[in-house]
Parts: C-alpha cells; structure tokens; sequence
C-alpha cells in the first residue's frame, strides 16, 4: 500500500511524514520547502503477528509495511504550473490513496500560503486543483480516441464514452471517484491515470491541546467530510513528531497522557485498508519466520503465494491455511491439527483476513 500525503504549502504535510515514518524530511516555515517528493516507510503495528511469535516461536517475525509519499505543497493555479504545481500532480498519479491534510491549527510563527486559516476554503483549492488536472488529461485523451473511434473499435468506443462521462461529473465539480466506476470499466481507462478516482480521506492537523476533542477548525473538516462521504481523522502531526525517538510503549504512553488512544499511524493504516478493502495474512516458512503479508479482500491463494514469490504463484499446489484465532485459542500448531482444523485449500480458495498459511509449490 502506497499513500501520498497532499495539502497545500504549511499545513504539516513533511510533519506527519516524519511522525508516520519516523524520517526526517524538511519540515520549515515556508511554502514549497518540500519539493522532491519524499518517500519513507512505516511498519504495520499488529498484535497478531506478535501473538504468532509467541505461539510459534519463529527465529524471525518479519511485519508488513506502507509507503507513504510526502508530496509537495499544492496552490491555487496548481494544474497549470503554478508553484510548480505540474510537478508535484504527476507524484499524485502513482500512489493506491490520497491523505489530505488540511491545518486546523493557529500558529503565528508558522505563515498560511493565503494569509488566513480557512479549513473549507483550503480543500476546495485543492481538490478543485485535482479536477482541473483530471479534466484537462481527459479531455487530451478525449481529442485522441474520438478519432480512432472512427475506425470502429469496439474498445476504443467503449474508452471514449467512459472518459464522456468522466468529463461530465468533473465539469460539474466532481471528483470521478464518486462515479462508482467498476474494475472493469477502471481498466478500459488505464491510459488516463486520473487523480480523482483515488481514495481519499482527510487528516485535520490540529493543536496537542485540542487533541481529545478536537476544535472548531477541525469540526469544520469533519462536517465537509461528511457531506463528501469521506472519513475524517484528527492527528496532532506536531506532538507526534515529538514521538519519532521513543520506544512504542513509551509513544503509547505519552499519547494516554493526552487523551489519545490511538497514534496517527494505526488511525491512518485502519482507514487505508478500509478505503483500499485490504486484509492482512501471514506465512511460515519452514518454521523459520513469520511474515505478514497486505492483500486485496476477495483474492486467492496463488495471488497471496504471489506476494511471496512469482515462483510460488507458477507452480502453485495447495496452501496449508490454519486461522488466527485458533491457533491463539489452542497455543500451539499441534493442537490446531489435532482438533482437525488446518484446512488443504486450492487455487479457488478466496484468502481471509488472519489466515495463517503454508504454501506447497512446485519450484523451478
């Protein structure tokens, strides 16, 4: 999974990256200080994971991971070129889910790119930027493929009415995400990597002493969500920074004390794999690590063997697949098969969150 971080200029975009990831990008007072897209790792917290270290006791227990992308500051005037804005929308175009953040926060020592702190009138500059974006590579397609739709292609045709109607919903200020648009029909558009087809979701970035309950700013974000059908998160990405050198008890700790039960990390992967309809599920390998692997919800088990290796998908044979929860209610692998519940599944077996798999393939 792979989230891009947008906002405009200001709003503790490079903040959050640092607290999610615990890196350290550039995070100053003034506009455009990220320009180059930076790119970090966070590592999944799961107590599963944990739990199937004590229970299998493997020499290593490998957890899964997100990449998330701190894209540079969008402004006004973004789509044509404006703060380079051309740019930092092509860095968009490669990530699975957009996280939006916007400042719900006052600061004088930190500068607005507009002079005043206006959490609606923030988003609608940027996602209006999106659309212009979007509207303007659709209609560039839209020149192409009515002229090849001349020749009669059935495809070509299919591709042309799609992107109509893509135009159409981005015409009247919306994004084409709220098209519904099947896997199919996303397919049919693979050569017009729209924007906002992208899942997004909003991180209000608010002060550590509005933190438990939030403020007007934030409520303000909470209410234009709601009114978009998107989820809404509020992370104090400055106190979280604060968290970047200390143990996970110790964050978890310093969080309690302000209310906060939960860091921006685990709200913001919980929101991902909501938006993206992800599952988690492991592997052993031959007793000697414990992986967690991300998987699309609905898919089988070659494509799970897959995210192992390409190899273990060709030559796929079986996947020994035991659940989570009962290997935490018996305590050990024995127990699990003697009470008849490890499972031989085949290629049309649709792996579920928590599996536990062994996966038998023919190698070479």
């Amino acid at each position: 999974m792979k989230l891009g971080i947008i906002g405009l200029p200001n709003v503790g975009k490079s903040t959050l990256f640092n607290a999610l990831t615990r890196g350290h990008a550039p995070a100053t007072n003034y506009p455009f200080c990220t320009i180059d897209q930076n790119v970090g790792v966070a590592v999944v917290p799961d107590e599963r994971l944990e739990k199937l270290g004590q229970i299998l006791r493997p020499p290593q227990l490998t957890p899964t991971h997100i990449d998330f992308v701190d894209i540079a500051g969008l402004v006004k005037g973004a789509s044509h070129g404006e703060g380079l804005g051309n740019q930092f929308l092509s860095h968009i175009r490669n990530v699975d889910a957009v996280v939006h953040v916007i400042r719900c926060f006052e600061d004088e020592k930190v500068s607005h790119v507009d002079g005043t702190l206006d959490p609606q009138r923030d988003i609608e500059v940027v996602e209006t930027e999106l659309i212009l974006a979007d509207l303007e590579m659709v209609e560039r397609r839209l020149s192409k493929t009515k002229k090849l739709a001349k020749a009669g292609q059935a495809e070509i045709k299919r591709e042309t009415a799609l992107l109509e109607q893509v135009k159409e919903a981005l015409e009247g200020g919306n994004p084409a995400e709220k098209l519904s648009l099947s896997q199919e029909e996303l397919d049919c558009l693979k050569d017009t990597p729209l924007l906002t087809i992208k899942a997004q979701f909003y991180v209000a970035n608010i002060d550590e002493g509005s933190l438990a309950e939030g403020n007007d700013y934030s409520r303000a974000v909470a209410e234009h969500a709601a009114s978009a059908g998107r989820e809404v998160v509020n992370v104090s990405s400055k106190l979280e920074s604060e968290l970047i050198d200390l143990s996970p008890e110790e964050a978890r700790e310093f969080l309690q004390s302000y209310g906060v039960a939960e860091s921006s990390l685990e709200k913001v992967i919980k929101i991902g794999y909501r938006l993206l309809d992800l599952i988690t599920f492991y592997t052993i390998a031959g007793g000697n690590e414990v992986r967690a692997w991300i998987l699309k919800r609905g898919q089988r088990a070659p494509a799970a063997a897959a995210k192992v290796h390409s190899d273990m998908e060709r030559g796929f044979i079986k996947a020994e697949v035991m659940k989570f929860k009962d290997l935490e209610r018996f305590g050990t692998e024995h127990v699990v098969r003697e009470h008849g519940l490890l499972a031989i599944e085949g290629k049309d077996y649709v792996v579920q969150d928590g599996d536990v798999l062994t996966i038998r393939f023919h190698a070479g």
